[in-house]
Protein backbone atom coordinates (compact mmCIF):
# COMPACT_ATOMS: atom_id res chain seq x y z
CA UNK A 1 0.00 0.00 0.00
CA UNK A 2 1.48 3.32 -0.99
CA UNK A 3 0.74 7.01 -0.94
CA UNK A 4 2.19 8.89 -3.91
CA UNK A 5 0.83 12.23 -2.62
CA UNK A 6 1.24 14.10 -5.91
CA UNK A 7 -0.31 17.31 -4.66
CA UNK A 8 -2.42 19.65 -6.79
CA UNK A 9 -2.58 22.96 -5.79
CA UNK A 10 -23.39 14.93 14.66
CA UNK A 11 -22.75 11.44 15.04
CA UNK A 12 -25.92 11.64 17.25
CA UNK A 13 -29.19 11.58 15.40
CA UNK A 14 -27.80 9.64 12.45
CA UNK A 15 -30.56 7.84 10.65
CA UNK A 16 -30.23 4.13 10.02
CA UNK A 17 -29.23 3.38 6.49
CA UNK A 18 -29.28 0.81 3.73
CA UNK A 19 -31.35 -1.67 1.88
CA UNK A 20 -32.72 -4.06 4.51
CA UNK A 21 -33.53 -1.15 6.78
CA UNK A 22 -35.96 0.05 4.15
CA UNK A 23 -38.30 -2.75 5.24
CA UNK A 24 -40.58 -1.95 8.11
CA UNK A 25 -39.60 -3.55 11.37
CA UNK A 26 -42.72 -5.65 11.43
CA UNK A 27 -42.19 -6.98 7.92
CA UNK A 28 -38.52 -7.70 8.58
CA UNK A 29 -39.41 -9.60 11.74
CA UNK A 30 -42.08 -11.61 9.98
CA UNK A 31 -39.81 -12.56 7.11
CA UNK A 32 -37.03 -13.50 9.51
CA UNK A 33 -39.38 -15.66 11.53
CA UNK A 34 -40.52 -17.53 8.41
CA UNK A 35 -37.02 -18.14 7.10
CA UNK A 36 -35.16 -18.75 10.35
CA UNK A 37 -37.65 -20.62 12.51
CA UNK A 38 -36.31 -24.00 11.51
CA UNK A 39 -32.76 -22.81 12.02
CA UNK A 40 -33.61 -21.96 15.60
CA UNK A 41 -34.73 -25.53 16.22
CA UNK A 42 -31.57 -26.96 14.71
CA UNK A 43 -28.98 -24.61 16.25
CA UNK A 44 -30.20 -24.10 19.77
CA UNK A 45 -33.81 -23.01 20.02
CA UNK A 46 -35.36 -19.54 20.33
CA UNK A 47 -32.23 -17.80 21.62
CA UNK A 48 -30.13 -18.90 18.67
CA UNK A 49 -32.92 -18.06 16.24
CA UNK A 50 -33.24 -14.58 17.75
CA UNK A 51 -29.50 -14.03 17.36
CA UNK A 52 -29.65 -15.10 13.72
CA UNK A 53 -32.54 -12.70 13.09
CA UNK A 54 -30.54 -9.84 14.61
CA UNK A 55 -27.49 -10.68 12.53
CA UNK A 56 -29.54 -10.44 9.35
CA UNK A 57 -30.26 -6.74 9.91
CA UNK A 58 -27.90 -4.35 8.15
CA UNK A 59 -27.15 -1.87 10.90
CA UNK A 60 -25.99 1.74 10.72
CA UNK A 61 -22.60 1.18 12.36
CA UNK A 62 -21.41 -2.44 12.21
CA UNK A 63 -18.72 -1.84 14.84
CA UNK A 64 -21.06 -0.46 17.50
CA UNK A 65 -21.52 -2.91 20.34
CA UNK A 66 -19.44 -5.54 18.56
CA UNK A 67 -16.21 -7.33 19.35
CA UNK A 68 -13.35 -7.42 16.84
CA UNK A 69 -11.78 -10.44 15.15
CA UNK A 70 -8.17 -10.99 16.25
CA UNK A 71 -6.08 -12.45 13.42
CA UNK A 72 -3.83 -15.32 14.60
CA UNK A 73 -1.57 -14.85 11.55
CA UNK A 74 -0.75 -11.38 12.86
CA UNK A 75 -0.33 -12.64 16.41
CA UNK A 76 2.20 -15.18 15.16
CA UNK A 77 4.28 -12.44 13.52
CA UNK A 78 4.25 -10.41 16.72
CA UNK A 79 5.25 -13.52 18.66
CA UNK A 80 8.30 -13.80 16.40
CA UNK A 81 9.29 -10.22 17.25
CA UNK A 82 8.80 -10.88 20.95
CA UNK A 83 11.27 -13.74 20.70
CA UNK A 84 13.85 -11.32 19.26
CA UNK A 85 13.33 -8.68 21.96
CA UNK A 86 15.30 -8.53 25.21
CA UNK A 87 13.77 -5.36 26.72
CA UNK A 88 11.28 -6.64 29.32
CA UNK A 89 8.96 -3.61 29.20
CA UNK A 90 8.91 -3.62 25.39
CA UNK A 91 8.15 -7.35 25.34
CA UNK A 92 5.18 -6.75 27.66
CA UNK A 93 3.80 -4.11 25.32
CA UNK A 94 4.29 -6.38 22.33
CA UNK A 95 2.32 -9.06 24.16
CA UNK A 96 -0.53 -6.58 24.50
CA UNK A 97 -0.37 -5.62 20.81
CA UNK A 98 -0.48 -9.31 19.88
CA UNK A 99 -4.10 -9.34 21.09
CA UNK A 100 -5.18 -6.25 19.15
CA UNK A 101 -7.47 -6.68 16.13
CA UNK A 102 -6.11 -5.92 12.67
CA UNK A 103 -7.51 -6.15 9.16
CA UNK A 104 -6.77 -9.09 6.85
CA UNK A 105 -5.41 -8.06 3.45
CA UNK A 106 -6.62 -9.92 0.39
CA UNK A 107 -3.85 -8.47 -1.74
CA UNK A 108 -3.82 -11.12 -4.42
CA UNK A 109 -5.91 -14.04 -5.57
CA UNK A 110 -3.79 -16.51 -3.60
CA UNK A 111 -4.68 -14.66 -0.38
CA UNK A 112 -8.27 -15.85 -0.72
CA UNK A 113 -7.18 -19.46 -0.71
CA UNK A 114 -4.27 -19.25 1.75
CA UNK A 115 -1.72 -21.99 2.25
CA UNK A 116 1.70 -22.33 0.70
CA UNK A 117 0.85 -20.03 -2.20
CA UNK A 118 0.23 -17.25 0.31
CA UNK A 119 3.21 -17.73 2.65
CA UNK A 120 1.30 -20.19 4.81
CA UNK A 121 -1.35 -17.68 5.84
CA UNK A 122 -4.91 -18.70 6.50
CA UNK A 123 -7.56 -18.59 3.79
CA UNK A 124 -10.52 -16.24 3.78
CA UNK A 125 -12.80 -19.06 4.90
CA UNK A 126 -10.31 -19.97 7.64
CA UNK A 127 -10.45 -16.42 9.00
CA UNK A 128 -14.25 -16.41 9.00
CA UNK A 129 -14.36 -19.78 10.73
CA UNK A 130 -12.01 -18.42 13.39
CA UNK A 131 -14.14 -15.29 13.74
CA UNK A 132 -17.11 -17.54 14.44
CA UNK A 133 -15.07 -19.36 17.06
CA UNK A 134 -14.15 -16.04 18.71
CA UNK A 135 -17.74 -14.80 18.69
CA UNK A 136 -19.51 -14.66 22.04
CA UNK A 137 -23.17 -15.66 22.21
CA UNK A 138 -25.48 -12.68 22.00
CA UNK A 139 -22.72 -10.25 20.97
CA UNK A 140 -21.95 -9.38 17.34
CA UNK A 141 -18.43 -9.66 15.97
CA UNK A 142 -16.80 -7.74 13.13
CA UNK A 143 -14.05 -9.01 10.84
CA UNK A 144 -12.37 -6.56 8.46
CA UNK A 145 -10.92 -7.50 5.08
CA UNK A 146 -9.03 -5.26 2.68
CA UNK A 147 -10.04 -5.82 -0.95
CA UNK A 148 -6.83 -4.87 -2.73
CA UNK A 149 -6.06 -6.33 -6.14
CA UNK A 150 -7.04 -3.75 -8.75
CA UNK A 151 -5.85 -4.30 -12.31
CA UNK A 152 -2.80 -2.04 -12.63
CA UNK A 153 -2.82 -1.50 -8.86
CA UNK A 154 -1.05 1.54 -7.38
CA UNK A 155 -0.50 3.15 -10.76
CA UNK A 156 1.65 6.00 -9.40
CA UNK A 157 4.12 3.87 -7.46
CA UNK A 158 6.10 0.65 -7.53
CA UNK A 159 6.22 -0.90 -4.06
CA UNK A 160 2.69 -2.31 -4.17
CA UNK A 161 2.19 -3.09 -7.84
CA UNK A 162 -0.18 -6.02 -8.18
CA UNK A 163 -0.62 -9.19 -10.18
CA UNK A 164 -3.31 -8.10 -12.66
CA UNK A 165 -2.56 -5.98 -15.76
CA UNK A 166 -4.38 -2.74 -16.51
CA UNK A 167 -6.30 -4.31 -19.38
CA UNK A 168 -9.77 -5.66 -20.10
CA UNK A 169 -8.40 -9.14 -19.52
CA UNK A 170 -7.10 -8.01 -16.13
CA UNK A 171 -10.50 -6.55 -15.25
CA UNK A 172 -12.26 -9.75 -16.34
CA UNK A 173 -10.00 -11.82 -14.11
CA UNK A 174 -10.46 -9.35 -11.24
CA UNK A 175 -14.20 -9.99 -11.49
CA UNK A 176 -14.23 -13.76 -11.98
CA UNK A 177 -11.20 -14.97 -10.01
CA UNK A 178 -11.10 -12.36 -7.27
CA UNK A 179 -14.32 -10.50 -6.41
CA UNK A 180 -16.68 -13.34 -7.35
CA UNK A 181 -14.68 -15.79 -5.27
CA UNK A 182 -14.60 -13.46 -2.26
CA UNK A 183 -18.35 -12.88 -2.55
CA UNK A 184 -19.01 -16.62 -2.74
CA UNK A 185 -17.17 -17.16 0.54
CA UNK A 186 -18.89 -14.22 2.23
CA UNK A 187 -22.32 -15.53 1.15
CA UNK A 188 -21.90 -18.85 2.93
CA UNK A 189 -24.90 -18.99 5.31
CA UNK A 190 -22.76 -20.13 8.21
CA UNK A 191 -21.11 -16.68 8.27
CA UNK A 192 -24.35 -14.70 8.49
CA UNK A 193 -23.70 -13.88 12.17
CA UNK A 194 -20.42 -12.09 11.36
CA UNK A 195 -20.50 -8.42 10.46
CA UNK A 196 -18.01 -8.55 7.61
CA UNK A 197 -16.52 -5.13 6.93
CA UNK A 198 -14.53 -4.47 3.78
CA UNK A 199 -12.06 -1.72 2.82
CA UNK A 200 -12.31 -1.30 -0.92
CA UNK A 201 -9.09 -0.79 -2.92
CA UNK A 202 -6.73 1.52 -1.02
CA UNK A 203 -5.24 4.28 -3.21
CA UNK A 204 -7.24 3.26 -6.27
CA UNK A 205 -9.74 6.09 -6.70
CA UNK A 206 -7.50 8.72 -5.01
CA UNK A 207 -4.95 8.18 -7.80
CA UNK A 208 -7.62 9.28 -10.28
CA UNK A 209 -8.05 12.56 -8.41
CA UNK A 210 -4.44 13.79 -8.36
CA UNK A 211 -2.07 11.52 -10.25
CA UNK A 212 -3.27 11.47 -13.84
CA UNK A 213 -0.05 13.15 -14.98
CA UNK A 214 1.43 9.68 -14.50
CA UNK A 215 0.88 7.70 -17.75
CA UNK A 216 -0.35 4.58 -15.98
CA UNK A 217 -2.80 6.55 -13.83
CA UNK A 218 -3.96 8.42 -16.94
CA UNK A 219 -4.66 5.05 -18.55
CA UNK A 220 -6.44 3.85 -15.42
CA UNK A 221 -8.73 6.86 -15.69
CA UNK A 222 -9.26 6.97 -19.46
CA UNK A 223 -9.97 3.23 -19.66
CA UNK A 224 -12.42 3.41 -16.76
CA UNK A 225 -10.92 0.20 -15.37
CA UNK A 226 -10.43 1.48 -11.81
CA UNK A 227 -13.99 2.80 -11.64
CA UNK A 228 -15.50 -0.32 -13.21
CA UNK A 229 -13.57 -2.54 -10.78
CA UNK A 230 -14.68 -0.52 -7.75
CA UNK A 231 -18.29 -0.53 -8.90
CA UNK A 232 -18.25 -4.27 -9.51
CA UNK A 233 -16.82 -4.87 -6.04
CA UNK A 234 -19.49 -2.66 -4.47
CA UNK A 235 -22.32 -4.36 -6.37
CA UNK A 236 -21.19 -7.86 -5.46
CA UNK A 237 -20.37 -7.21 -1.82
CA UNK A 238 -23.22 -4.80 -1.04
CA UNK A 239 -25.71 -7.46 -2.13
CA UNK A 240 -24.75 -9.61 0.89
CA UNK A 241 -26.76 -8.40 3.92
CA UNK A 242 -24.04 -8.86 6.56
CA UNK A 243 -21.25 -7.32 4.44
CA UNK A 244 -20.36 -3.65 4.90
CA UNK A 245 -18.53 -1.67 2.23
CA UNK A 246 -16.12 1.18 3.01
CA UNK A 247 -14.33 2.95 0.17
CA UNK A 248 -10.74 4.03 0.75
CA UNK A 249 -10.32 7.80 0.40
CA UNK A 250 -6.60 8.43 1.09
CA UNK A 251 -5.86 11.03 3.80
CA UNK A 252 -5.69 14.74 4.57
CA UNK A 253 -2.12 15.13 3.33
CA UNK A 254 -3.14 13.84 -0.09
CA UNK A 255 -6.70 15.02 -0.74
CA UNK A 256 -7.11 17.75 1.86
CA UNK A 257 -6.69 20.79 -0.39
CA UNK A 258 -10.01 22.44 -1.25
CA UNK A 259 -9.70 21.62 -4.94
CA UNK A 260 -8.75 18.01 -4.29
CA UNK A 261 -11.51 17.57 -1.74
CA UNK A 262 -14.13 18.93 -4.14
CA UNK A 263 -12.93 16.66 -6.94
CA UNK A 264 -12.89 13.73 -4.54
CA UNK A 265 -16.52 14.25 -3.55
CA UNK A 266 -17.46 14.49 -7.22
CA UNK A 267 -15.60 11.33 -8.26
CA UNK A 268 -16.85 9.20 -5.37
CA UNK A 269 -20.40 10.38 -5.97
CA UNK A 270 -20.16 9.40 -9.63
CA UNK A 271 -18.70 6.01 -8.76
CA UNK A 272 -21.37 5.24 -6.17
CA UNK A 273 -24.22 6.45 -8.36
CA UNK A 274 -22.97 4.13 -11.10
CA UNK A 275 -23.66 1.04 -8.97
CA UNK A 276 -26.92 -0.87 -9.01
CA UNK A 277 -28.05 0.64 -5.68
CA UNK A 278 -26.40 4.03 -6.04
CA UNK A 279 -25.23 5.79 -2.91
CA UNK A 280 -26.79 3.06 -0.77
CA UNK A 281 -24.10 0.65 -1.96
CA UNK A 282 -21.50 2.41 0.24
CA UNK A 283 -21.65 2.17 4.02
CA UNK A 284 -18.84 4.63 4.57
CA UNK A 285 -15.30 5.72 3.80
CA UNK A 286 -11.90 4.94 5.31
CA UNK A 287 -9.08 7.45 5.62
CA UNK A 288 -5.37 7.17 6.40
CA UNK A 289 -5.02 3.54 5.32
CA UNK A 290 -1.35 2.58 5.68
CA UNK A 291 -0.45 6.20 6.31
CA UNK A 292 0.96 8.23 9.17
CA UNK A 293 -1.20 11.36 9.33
CA UNK A 294 -2.09 12.17 12.96
CA UNK A 295 -5.60 11.82 14.27
CA UNK A 296 -5.23 15.33 15.66
CA UNK A 297 -2.60 18.06 15.82
CA UNK A 298 -3.17 19.21 19.42
CA UNK A 299 -1.10 22.41 19.13
CA UNK A 300 -2.12 23.39 15.60
CA UNK A 301 -5.84 23.96 15.90
CA UNK A 302 -6.34 27.07 13.77
CA UNK A 303 -5.00 26.93 10.19
CA UNK A 304 -5.71 30.65 9.79
CA UNK A 305 -3.66 31.69 12.81
CA UNK A 306 -1.04 34.27 11.84
CA UNK A 307 2.58 33.64 12.82
CA UNK A 308 5.34 35.87 11.54
CA UNK A 309 2.90 37.66 9.26
CA UNK A 310 1.55 34.53 7.52
CA UNK A 311 -1.20 31.98 8.21
CA UNK A 312 -0.11 28.64 9.61
CA UNK A 313 -1.66 26.76 6.68
CA UNK A 314 0.63 28.64 4.28
CA UNK A 315 3.77 27.16 5.86
CA UNK A 316 5.97 24.83 3.83
CA UNK A 317 4.74 21.69 5.61
CA UNK A 318 1.04 22.29 4.87
CA UNK A 319 1.27 24.28 1.65
CA UNK A 320 -2.18 25.91 2.04
CA UNK A 321 -3.83 22.61 2.94
CA UNK A 322 -6.03 23.55 5.91
CA UNK A 323 -6.78 19.92 6.84
CA UNK A 324 -3.92 19.32 9.23
CA UNK A 325 -5.11 15.95 10.54
CA UNK A 326 -7.63 13.17 10.03
CA UNK A 327 -10.21 14.61 12.41
CA UNK A 328 -10.32 17.73 10.23
CA UNK A 329 -10.33 15.72 7.02
CA UNK A 330 -13.13 13.33 7.95
CA UNK A 331 -15.27 16.24 9.14
CA UNK A 332 -14.83 18.28 5.97
CA UNK A 333 -15.03 15.29 3.65
CA UNK A 334 -18.29 14.19 5.27
CA UNK A 335 -19.71 17.68 4.76
CA UNK A 336 -18.67 17.66 1.10
CA UNK A 337 -20.26 14.26 0.52
CA UNK A 338 -23.53 15.25 2.19
CA UNK A 339 -23.59 18.41 0.06
CA UNK A 340 -23.22 16.14 -2.98
CA UNK A 341 -26.26 14.11 -1.96
CA UNK A 342 -24.85 11.41 0.31
CA UNK A 343 -26.93 10.50 3.37
CA UNK A 344 -25.86 12.08 6.65
CA UNK A 345 -25.66 8.52 8.01
CA UNK A 346 -22.54 7.83 5.94
CA UNK A 347 -19.91 6.62 8.39
CA UNK A 348 -16.20 7.40 8.50
CA UNK A 349 -13.36 5.18 9.69
CA UNK A 350 -9.77 6.23 10.42
CA UNK A 351 -6.80 3.88 10.27
CA UNK A 352 -4.92 4.72 13.46
CA UNK A 353 -2.39 1.90 13.23
CA UNK A 354 0.70 4.10 12.81
CA UNK A 355 -0.27 7.72 13.37
CA UNK A 356 0.46 8.12 17.08
CA UNK A 357 3.83 9.89 16.81
CA UNK A 358 4.79 9.40 20.44
CA UNK A 359 8.26 9.07 21.89
CA UNK A 360 10.69 11.73 22.99
CA UNK A 361 10.33 13.75 19.77
CA UNK A 362 6.63 14.44 20.35
CA UNK A 363 6.05 18.12 21.23
CA UNK A 364 4.60 18.88 24.64
CA UNK A 365 3.56 22.49 24.00
CA UNK A 366 2.88 24.96 21.23
CA UNK A 367 6.01 26.60 19.86
CA UNK A 368 6.75 30.19 20.86
CA UNK A 369 8.72 30.90 17.68
CA UNK A 370 7.63 33.84 15.53
CA UNK A 371 9.19 32.28 12.41
CA UNK A 372 6.38 30.40 10.66
CA UNK A 373 8.14 27.23 9.50
CA UNK A 374 10.00 26.92 12.81
CA UNK A 375 6.71 27.38 14.65
CA UNK A 376 5.08 24.60 12.60
CA UNK A 377 8.03 22.23 12.95
CA UNK A 378 8.20 22.67 16.72
CA UNK A 379 4.42 22.41 17.19
CA UNK A 380 3.37 19.52 14.95
CA UNK A 381 3.07 15.94 16.15
CA UNK A 382 3.74 14.63 12.62
CA UNK A 383 7.54 14.40 12.61
CA UNK A 384 7.97 13.80 8.88
CA UNK A 385 9.92 16.32 6.84
CA UNK A 386 7.11 16.31 4.28
CA UNK A 387 3.55 14.94 4.32
CA UNK A 388 4.21 13.04 1.09
CA UNK A 389 6.69 10.66 2.74
CA UNK A 390 4.87 7.39 3.18
CA UNK A 391 7.23 4.40 3.26
CA UNK A 392 8.28 2.77 6.56
CA UNK A 393 8.67 6.21 8.12
CA UNK A 394 11.27 6.50 10.84
CA UNK A 395 10.01 7.87 14.18
CA UNK A 396 6.37 6.80 13.76
CA UNK A 397 4.37 5.09 16.49
CA UNK A 398 1.16 3.16 17.04
CA UNK A 399 -1.93 5.34 17.29
CA UNK A 400 -5.25 4.97 19.08
CA UNK A 401 -6.27 1.33 19.63
CA UNK A 402 -9.11 -0.04 17.49
CA UNK A 403 -12.50 0.85 18.94
CA UNK A 404 -16.06 1.45 17.85
CA UNK A 405 -17.94 4.75 17.72
CA UNK A 406 -15.17 6.90 19.21
CA UNK A 407 -16.37 10.15 20.74
CA UNK A 408 -14.60 13.49 20.80
CA UNK A 409 -15.08 14.40 17.12
CA UNK A 410 -18.87 14.30 16.55
CA UNK A 411 -18.74 16.21 13.26
CA UNK A 412 -16.46 13.53 11.82
CA UNK A 413 -19.23 10.91 12.05
CA UNK A 414 -16.78 8.18 13.06
CA UNK A 415 -17.89 4.57 12.93
CA UNK A 416 -14.56 3.33 14.28
CA UNK A 417 -10.83 3.52 14.63
CA UNK A 418 -9.30 0.47 12.96
CA UNK A 419 -5.83 -0.90 12.47
CA UNK A 420 -6.30 -1.49 8.76
CA UNK A 421 -2.56 -1.67 8.13
CA UNK A 422 -1.21 -4.30 10.55
CA UNK A 423 1.63 -2.52 12.37
CA UNK A 424 4.91 -4.19 11.51
CA UNK A 425 4.03 -5.06 7.93
CA UNK A 426 6.34 -3.25 5.52
CA UNK A 427 5.19 -0.53 3.14
CA UNK A 428 7.71 -1.64 0.54
CA UNK A 429 11.36 -2.25 -0.24
CA UNK A 430 14.01 0.19 -1.42
CA UNK A 431 15.93 -2.49 -3.26
CA UNK A 432 15.06 -5.29 -5.67
CA UNK A 433 13.87 -8.44 -3.93
CA UNK A 434 12.84 -11.34 -6.19
CA UNK A 435 9.16 -12.21 -5.71
CA UNK A 436 6.09 -13.59 -7.45
CA UNK A 437 3.75 -10.91 -6.06
CA UNK A 438 4.33 -8.22 -8.71
CA UNK A 439 6.05 -5.94 -6.20
CA UNK A 440 9.07 -3.85 -7.16
CA UNK A 441 11.56 -1.65 -5.39
CA UNK A 442 10.39 1.91 -4.85
CA UNK A 443 12.73 4.86 -4.37
CA UNK A 444 10.36 6.21 -1.72
CA UNK A 445 11.38 3.22 0.42
CA UNK A 446 15.10 3.93 -0.01
CA UNK A 447 16.40 5.96 2.95
CA UNK A 448 19.12 7.50 0.76
CA UNK A 449 16.73 8.81 -1.91
CA UNK A 450 16.11 12.56 -2.14
CA UNK A 451 12.51 13.28 -3.15
CA UNK A 452 12.22 16.18 -5.64
CA UNK A 453 8.52 16.88 -5.01
CA UNK A 454 8.92 16.65 -1.24
CA UNK A 455 11.11 19.71 -0.81
CA UNK A 456 14.20 17.69 -1.71
CA UNK A 457 13.89 15.87 1.59
CA UNK A 458 15.21 12.40 2.21
CA UNK A 459 12.46 9.78 2.37
CA UNK A 460 12.88 9.16 6.09
CA UNK A 461 12.38 5.44 5.41
CA UNK A 462 13.87 2.82 7.68
CA UNK A 463 16.71 0.82 6.08
CA UNK A 464 16.54 -2.89 5.33
CA UNK A 465 12.80 -3.09 4.65
CA UNK A 466 11.28 -6.22 3.09
CA UNK A 467 8.59 -6.27 0.41
CA UNK A 468 5.27 -4.56 1.04
CA UNK A 469 3.15 -6.63 3.40
CA UNK A 470 6.07 -8.68 4.72
CA UNK A 471 7.04 -8.55 8.38
CA UNK A 472 9.52 -5.84 9.39
CA UNK A 473 10.71 -6.45 12.94
CA UNK A 474 12.66 -3.20 13.27
CA UNK A 475 9.63 -1.19 12.25
CA UNK A 476 7.34 -3.05 14.64
CA UNK A 477 9.68 -2.47 17.57
CA UNK A 478 9.85 1.24 16.75
CA UNK A 479 6.07 1.55 16.44
CA UNK A 480 5.51 -0.04 19.84
CA UNK A 481 8.18 2.13 21.48
CA UNK A 482 6.71 5.32 20.00
CA UNK A 483 3.04 4.49 20.56
CA UNK A 484 0.76 7.38 21.50
CA UNK A 485 -1.10 6.72 23.63
CA UNK A 486 1.46 4.34 25.10
CA UNK A 487 0.55 0.66 24.93
CA UNK A 488 -0.60 -0.37 28.41
CA UNK A 489 1.02 -3.30 30.13
CA UNK A 490 -1.92 -3.88 32.48
CA UNK A 491 -5.24 -5.60 31.76
CA UNK A 492 -6.95 -2.63 30.04
CA UNK A 493 -9.03 -3.78 27.08
CA UNK A 494 -7.72 -2.43 23.76
CA UNK A 495 -11.10 -2.36 22.03
CA UNK A 496 -13.33 -0.66 24.56
CA UNK A 497 -16.11 1.28 22.81
CA UNK A 498 -16.82 4.95 23.16
CA UNK A 499 -13.29 5.99 24.05
CA UNK A 500 -12.38 9.55 23.25
CA UNK A 501 -11.11 10.39 19.79
CA UNK A 502 -9.41 13.53 20.96
CA UNK A 503 -5.71 13.36 21.63
CA UNK A 504 -4.33 15.30 24.52
CA UNK A 505 -0.77 16.52 24.94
Amino acid sequence: MTDPNRMADPRSGRSRRRRSVALTTALATALAALTLGAAGQVTGGPAAAAEARTAKAHVDNPFAGASFYVNPDYAAKVKGSIAKTSDTALKARMEKVKRYPTAVWLDRIAAIHGGDANAGRKSLADHLDLALAQKKRGKPITATFVVYDLPGRDCASLASNGELPLTQAGLDRYKSDYIDVIAKVFKNPKYRNIRITTVIEPDGLPNLVTNTADPECAQAKSSGIYVKAAQYALDKLHAIPNVYTYLDVAHSGWLGWDTNLTQTAQLYTEVAKGTADGLSSVDGLVTNVSNYTPLEEPFLTDPDKVVGGSMVKSGAFYGWNANFDESDFTRNLHRALVAAGWPASTGMVIDTSRNGWGGSARPTAESTSTTLDTYVTESKADRRAHRGLWCNVDGAGLGQPPRSAPSGAPDSHLDAFLWVKPPGESDGAGEDIPNDEGKRKDPMCDPNYTVPNAGNSKTGALPGAPLAGHWFHDQFSMLVKNAYPAVPTGPAAPTAPDATAKETP
